[in-house]
């Protein structure tokens, strides 16, 4: 029986440039930056005590050495209690963001990282 999820895999083109979006934009915390020769995976999360963390892969290495797996962006929904907040601390900091959407309770916004890959913010208590 499965009990959580605990990993998100994203496939990027480049891995520092990735770093330095989740770092310096989102203030993820790094986990864990491991290489072994030519692969590198860089495990990510919003706090270093996370459930769920991101790993960001090497996009070409994985091609080369996985051809078989779907390289299709995950849709990741993130949660924030203060969703204006962090609209403004992102449109500050230049992160490319959707507008801001009310649907019924809920309010969410999106935004893109450096590849242009879309995910979502939603408001939660």
């Amino acid at each position: 029986m499965i009990s959580k999820l605990g990993e998100v895999m994203v496939y990027v083109r480049d891995q520092d440039e990735a770093i330095r979006f989740w770092r310096d934009d989102m203030e993820f915390v790094i986990l864990q930056d491991y290489r072994d020769g030519e692969m590198r995976w860089v495990q990510i999360a919003p706090t270093a005590d996370a459930e769920t963390t991101v790993i960001l892969h090497d996009r070409a290495f994985v091609e080369k050495n996985s051809p078989d797996i779907n390289f299709g962006t995950p849709s990741l929904l993130f949660f924030t209690p203060d969703l204006d907040a962090l609209y403004e601390k992102l449109q500050a900091k230049g992160v490319t963001l959707g507008e801001k959407v009310q649907m019924g309770e809920s309010k969410f916004f999106n935004f893109a990282d450096r590849e242009d890959n879309y995910f979502a913010i939603m408001e939660t208590e």
